[in-house]
């Protein structure tokens, strides 16, 4: 039995890092990846495929590990980092995007999430686990965005 709990995520804001600077950085996966909170572990599987592997949250018999593989695919000339979920790697579907747009003195950003995570505990558990499981991604992108915004030189 799983529970799937969907996420939807979305978040603009400017930075003062110009855009290659910015986009440079979100188009190369791994070093994206690497201001993200609590990754144990990012594979690359090759033909701009990853496979996430979140650390482990809970504690005892109670413990979730979230995996997942993302195909990633980025256009300078659009300003777009797109990403599409790959099927058949994990307990989770996770797709989105980064629109990012020069604005002379700072550089735009939007990002967008959505997935859906399997986690494996009775229906009944739903209304109380989706929330939380919901909320700590939440917290996991604002931490990724906070560290972002740290490395280029702080919002607009």
């Amino acid at each position: 039995m799983a529970i799937t709990v969907d996420i939807d995520l979305g978040y603009e804001f400017a930075v003062k890092a110009p855009f290659k600077e910015v986009f440079d950085i979100l188009s190369d996966v791994p070093t994206s990846v690497s201001f993200f909170p609590k990754v144990d572990q990012l594979v690359d599987l090759g033909g701009g495929v990853y496979r996430w592997e979140m650390e482990k949250v809970g504690s005892g018999q109670v413990s979730i590990q979230t995996i997942y593989a993302s195909k990633y695919v980025a256009n300078r000339a659009k300003g777009t980092v797109v990403w599409t979920p790959v099927k058949g790697e994990g307990n989770a579907l996770v797709g989105g995007s980064w629109k990012i747009t020069d604005q002379k003195k700072s550089t735009g950003l939007e990002l967008k999430i959505h997935g859906k995570v399997e986690v494996p505990l009775p229906a009944l558990m739903k209304m109380v686990v989706a929330p939380v499981v919901g909320g700590e991604f939440e917290k996991l992108v604002e931490k990724y965005i906070a560290n972002l915004i740290k490395k280029f030189g702080g919002e607009v």
